[in-house]
């Protein structure tokens, strides 16, 4: 019988996990990787890892962790440097390494005539091409930049947030930035140390999480014990105000949504330099004049640099959007692995989520695993699970939440409701008369449509 081979696309921590996965089933793969070793964006010398040198977890370490390797001597919320470390350390340990191409670049998959999926790609050695039954896509969500455009011309610096690496690259320039996620606010208090002065342009509100709560990381608390979305927002959003205050009360909107409607902020640092009168919470631009930055309220200031954090957009470049059932602002994937036409391509890593960390992506990979095995040994299983996913309600992955409808919350998924029915698909295809049963649920449940004064990702977030 003729191996069934197949290709990974990427050796960050989505890559990897397949990688574990498919070796632990037994399954013949090949990774491709365009830079040099593994770790994708953590690995800060990738050229294209947007990475930056103060960059942490913003999840701590055993709710991140894989389960079969754990960090061991790491700090609660490691830096980068610790976690490139970690990922080497994973590959070497599991003997994934050396399933890697590095230094190549996959540039197309085309479907060939037996059904399977050819790979182009380059090397230093130039174009090739190999052919393989299917193909698993995991290089990552956080690579291609949003660049938003705006009215007008700025004569200055014009960065996106991809292109920032340190903060003396700021030193003695009056910045704005643009967004105040995760990112934003990180390089906003790296910035207040250097920059001449530093303005955060903003549209709506944010909610902003201690790292830690009790004297304990804030995730850590209530592990396994999900609380219903209502009962866990009213909770937590009276613990936050306790710790860390009205956010309001230092220059931000109001949220118009529950808390973990959309990504908390990781970072209460931002709020002391703003009671420190370090920076200032500015309106949404309205338009650039020069060196002037137009606010919607009216006002305006002079700046040098403009650093845009206003996220980055899905890409997979080297495959046509029709093959992953890409409607509107995402592919449209069950359990956002599998493109309903089952056409041998899997993609790993296409979600978001507070607290989901690597073993829930390595779940995904154990998922895909399990699918190919049953092709291959159990073709009746695998046809059952196909037959379940053309005819069936697919599951409900909100968890109860009504994510915000903008381009960055369209994959993004509830931790406890997304792990639940992975590993219900995974029971099922192992025809597990204890299975629980997927719950049915309206496939546009869970998301918001946009408001109309909404901004999307592609002004900025």
């Amino acid at each position: 019988m003729q191996e069934h081979r197949y290709a990974i696309i990427g050796a960050g921590p989505s890559g990897l996990a397949a990688a574990r996965a498919l070796q632990k089933a037994g399954i013949a793969f090949d990774g491709y990787e365009a830079s040099r070793g593994v770790g994708g964006l953590w690995d800060i010398e990738n050229p294209r890892s947007t990475m930056y040198e103060s960059a942490h977890l913003i999840s701590s370490r055993t709710t991140t962790q894989f389960a079969e390797f754990p960090m061991t001597d790491a700090a609660d919320y490691p830096s980068h440097r610790s976690l490139i470390q970690y990922f080497r350390d994973y590959a070497d340990h599991f003997g994934l390494t050396e399933h890697f191409r590095f230094d190549t670049k996959v540039t197309s998959l085309d479907r060939s005539p037996d059904g399977g999926w050819m790979l182009t790609a380059e090397d230093t050695d130039g174009e090739f091409a190999r052919q393989y039954a299917g193909v698993v896509l995991a290089n990552g969500t956080l690579a291609e930049p949003n660049v938003p455009s705006f009215p007008g011309e700025f004569s200055g610096e014009l960065l996106h947030t991809s292109g920032y690496k340190r903060a003396t690259q700021l030193t003695g320039k009056r910045v704005l930035i643009v967004g105040a996620g995760n990112s934003g606010c990180d390089i906003a208090v790296d910035a207040v140390h250097h920059a001449a002065s530093v303005d955060m342009s903003v549209r709506r509100g944010y909610y902003f999480v201690p790292r830690y709560l009790f004297g304990r990381p804030s995730d850590t608390l209530n592990q396994g014990k999900p609380l219903p979305a209502r009962i866990k927002q009213f909770v937590d959003t009276r613990v936050l105000r306790a710790f860390t205050g009205d956010p309001v009360r230092f220059g931000f909107p109001k949220p118009d949504y529950r808390i973990y409607e959309s990504h908390p902020i990781v970072n209460t640092l931002i709020l002391n330099h703003l009671g420190q009168g370090d920076l200032r919470i500015r309106p949404d631009i309205a338009r650039f004049d020069g060196s002037t930055v137009h606010f919607r309220d009216g006002s305006s200031a002079e700046y040098d640099t403009v650093l845009l954090a206003t996220g980055y957009t899905l890409d997979y470049p080297f495959v046509e959007k029709e093959e992953l059932n890409w409607t509107g602002w995402s592919p449209r994937l069950f359990l956002n692995i599998f493109p309903p036409a089952f056409n041998g391509l899997y993609v790993m890593g296409m979600i978001e989520a507070s607290g989901i960390g690597w073993q829930g992506r390595y779940e995904q990979a154990e998922l895909i695993a399990e699918y190919l095995s049953a092709l291959e040994h159990h073709p009746s299983r695998a046809a059952a699970f196909r037959r379940d996913v053309a005819t069936g309600a697919w599951p409900d992955l909100s968890g109860g939440y009504r994510y915000l409808g903008l381009e960055r919350m369209s994959y993004y998924v509830n931790k406890d409701a997304y792990r639940r029915a992975v590993r219900a698909a995974i029971a099922e295809l192992r025809r597990d008369p204890d299975a629980p049963k997927l719950r049915p649920v309206d496939p546009g449940k869970g998301i918001h449509p946009p408001r109309p004064d909404a901004r999307s990702t592609k002004a900025g977030t």
